[in-house]
């Protein structure tokens, strides 16, 4: 039996489902949610929607009257539904408990228009990774060519009342999206023809502009929790607290706090806690615990007021001492009848399950939670870049020394996600050459990364080609002789290759190459110039020979390559060198191995 069970039984109770809301920027999920929650005022008597620290709860009366004919509230236990105030990957990863997400079911909100982008697949992955169901609110089915909007109804009855084509359009985007889903291999259909939602991800048409839809997504929200999660519900409302850390803020009068989310139990005033910190479990008790005021109560001085007893599931800033050190994504738990050790324990076990794997060399990640540092890290490892340190918090200089410790200049670096950059940090790694990436979007991190070893990898091609000699072969013109010798300034053509200043030249007449001298000057016009290519024709002075002697008009010579620069080359720098210079090196290769099979390899 787990823990979560064995704190089950006596004084039970079911709470309300967790409900995240995650997609693509822009593509609603704020909207969505804000719709959610004004259709839940409107329709509710004053006082029925409860806002709480990072979380709203709406019961199952107002959801009823919003879902209309849709939902019977007679053929529910559940309370209600509770929805993350704040949408995306951010909360999602940050809302944990032991053994994956803390959310019990995800909204995952995609453009009619627009079907799945980069976040879009990096929300699925991650709802895959910690096995979260979820369904699509295919949104903005309202900015449909020719779409006739109505207020707040259902989704069926708004589609079959729109003209065939828009009908027929909307089919074809919402069919789009569910061909994204089945190449992630997840089949999914509109909701209203799914048989098994255990095998089925239905997809709701909704509109966070007009309200279409949203009753349809209250209702599957609720069916789903209903039928499949009953009995994950089940709470002991008089055991001790579970819960996770969302934020650790200043708060006025009460100096560090946390907002947490408990999702077992219940905490009250005075109660021992223990939260995950960043060195070890912190042991603290209450001092007091805050909700928001009704919205109409709010004042400045005066945000929230004080509550004897949270019971699950709810959101709830704490105020306790040394709080300094909590970090978000950690677990909280309630100490009851003494038993500090096993909790503290617990606390640290699961902590432990938090699966940030690091290597010996690779990069340094910094990142605002636990729930956020760990999906950094997995999407790191499928991109294969190694991470060396993984921590939760700000970027200090102890950061800055860290990822200078790195043997690669390409993994130099720290990649802040969600974070800041102290400023003893920044100075610290402009001085010492540690490049900062920051940004609080996981792919667009990894991506600006990446871009950043391609640069660098590119720079070192480029300083390799430009260290290294390249092939190059040429004739010498007839009846351009400006000078036989000390040194000899003939008229070429160059036949293949890249011919640069300083080269040394042979000659292959035989089957030994014999060296003629040193390739000193080029001139085009009478300019100097370092380089010449294929067909150019240009002067050339060259160090040692005399012509009529060891070279002579019509002569085919060709640049001499050093045995390790021409295995480089073949085996290392054939993508990066020109068709005619791999032509070139080819037929130089070739006239050594006739002599020697293995030069150059």
């Amino acid at each position: 039996m787990s823990e979560h069970e064995q704190q089950k039984g006596g004084s039970g109770a079911l709470r309300t489902p967790i409900v995240a809301v995650l997609g693509h920027v822009d593509h609603g999920k704020t909207s969505l949610l804000d719709k959610i929650r004004g259709s839940a005022v409107h329709e509710g008597e004053a006082g029925a929607i409860t806002q709480h620290i990072g979380a709203t709860a709406v019961p199952l009366d107002t959801i009823s009257d919003i879902a209309g004919t849709l939902i019977d509230a007679d053929d529910f236990d559940l309370p209600g539904l509770l929805f993350i105030d704040t949408p995306g990957h951010h909360s999602f990863s940050t809302l944990r408990s032991r053994g994956g997400a803390l959310a019990d079911i995800a909204i995952l909100v995609v453009d009619v228009n627009d079907g799945f982008q980069p976040q879009t697949h990096e929300a699925m992955d991650i709802l895959k990774r910690t096995s979260t169901p979820f369904i699509v609110a295919a949104n903005k089915i309202d900015t449909v060519p020719g779409w006739n909007p109505g207020t707040d109804r259902p989704s069926k009855r708004a589609i079959e009342s729109q003209s065939e084509r828009v009908q027929s359009d909307l089919n074809e985007r919402l069919y789009e999206i569910i061909g994204q889903l089945s190449r992630k291999d997840i089949s999914s259909d509109i909701y209203w023809r799914v048989q098994d939602f255990q095998k089925n991800v239905g997809v709701v048409p909704v509109s966070a502009e007009t309200g279409e839809g949203v009753p349809d997504l209250l209702t599957v929200l609720m069916g789903l929790s209903q039928r499949y999660m009953k009995e994950a519900m089940a709470i002991n409302v008089d055991g001790p607290a579970a819960g996770t850390v969302l934020e650790v803020k200043d708060t006025r009068g009460f100096g560090k706090t946390i907002d947490a989310v408990i999702y077992d139990g219940a905490v009250s005033n005075e109660d021992t806690i223990v939260v995950g910190g960043k060195n070890q479990p912190i042991v603290t008790d209450v001092r007091a615990l805050l909700q928001p005021k009704p919205l109409a109560e709010i004042r400045a001085d005066e945000e929230f007021e004080q509550v004897s007893k949270v019971v699950a599931a709810e959101g709830v800033k704490i105020a306790a001492p040394n709080l300094d050190d909590a970090m978000a994504g950690a677990p909280v738990r309630v100490v009851r009848d003494g038993d500090t050790a096993e909790v503290v324990e617990a606390v640290q076990a699961e902590l432990a399950d938090i699966d940030v794997s690091t290597e010996e060399e690779g990069v340094t990640v910094k990142a605002d939670t636990l729930g956020s540092l760990e999906a950094l890290v997995s999407t790191l490892e499928e991109s294969e870049i190694p991470v060396m340190d993984a921590r939760v918090g700000d970027v200090a200089p102890r950061d800055i020394r860290m990822a200078e410790t790195a043997e690669q200049p390409h993994q130099q670096v720290i990649l802040a996600f969600s974070v800041d950059i102290l400023d003893d940090a920044r100075r610290l790694a402009d001085q010492e050459g540690v490049e900062l990436f920051e940004n609080d979007v996981i792919y667009r991190l990894v991506e600006e990364y990446e871009t950043h070893v391609e640069e660098i990898e590119q720079a070192q091609q480029q300083q390799i080609l430009d260290n290294i000699i390249r092939p190059a072969r040429f004739e010498i013109l007839p009846d351009h002789t400006f000078r036989q010798s000390d040194p000899a300034v003939v008229g070429i053509e160059v036949r293949g290759g890249l011919l640069r200043r300083n080269s040394r030249v042979v000659d292959f007449e035989g089957n030994e190459p014999d060296r003629v001298g040193i390739l000193k000057e080029i001139q085009d016009e009478g300019e100097d110039v370092d380089e010449a290519r294929t067909g150019e024709r240009v002067a050339v002075s060259i160090d040692g020979p005399t012509v009529g002697r060891q070279i002579r008009e019509g002569d085919t010579l060709w640049v001499e390559i050093p045995e390790k620069h021409a295995k480089i080359l073949e085996q290392e720098l054939t993508e990066d060198i020109s068709g005619d210079e791999r032509e070139v090196l080819s037929m130089y290769l070739e006239k050594h191995r006739n002599r020697d099979p293995f030069w150059g390899k």
